[in-house]
């Protein structure tokens, strides 16, 4: 019994270690003013996007989220449906990142009548260069990027509400371009 117990405790201390260490071994976290990191991922319906293309036309929103189709990432992508109005009415456009592959993604997008991409994310590498892949699990957590359209990041948020982040990103969005936000 003793044994067992023993060898529960370095497995917990082992993984501990771990995620101790995988969370201090990533780059330095973004920062607001600095360039977003470029990318490519395939979206939703197959497409490419490219975060590059976007410099020069606007405004972008970058939400990150763990898993299509669960509670928290489906009551946050409907949000951002329902509000998609408000938000490209501030010449801005909303993609939602996941490590979903393209097939579950169209599937998603479909179900909840989304109006905008969903990208692909399947191998971690854009949510890593955010700085927001989860340790060990290849999942991103649920953090929002407002990126203008010179493609610097103006705002980052860490701690999301899936059900009032859109109408935040709405009001954010009206604030930065004001110039009353930083």
């Amino acid at each position: 019994m003793q044994k067992s117990t023993l060898t529960f405790r370095l497995l917990v201390f082992m993984l501990f270690a771990l995620l101790t260490f995988s969370q201090t071994a990533n780059a330095a976290p973004l920062q607001v003013g600095q360039s977003a990191p470029l990318f490519q991922l395939q979206a939703h319906d197959g497409d490419p996007i490219s975060l590059a293309a976007r410099r020069g036309k606007g405004w972008t929103v970058l939400y990150f989220y763990p898993k299509a189709g669960t509670p928290g990432c489906t009551t946050q992508a409907c949000a951002f449906r329902d509000a998609i109005k408000l938000i490209r009415d501030q010449n801005a456009e909303v993609y939602g990142i996941s490590t979903d592959d393209v097939k579950d993604l169209w599937a998603f997008h479909q179900q909840h009548k989304l109006t905008f991409s969903l990208l692909s994310d399947q191998d971690s590498r854009v949510s890593e260069a955010y700085g927001v892949k989860m340790p060990i699990l290849n999942m991103a957590k649920r953090w929002t990027f407002i990126v203008d359209p010179n493609l610097t990041i103006r705002r980052i948020d860490d701690d999301v509400d899936p059900a009032l982040d859109a109408k935040r990103v709405a009001e954010m969005l009206k604030q930065l371009q004001a110039g009353s936000a930083q």
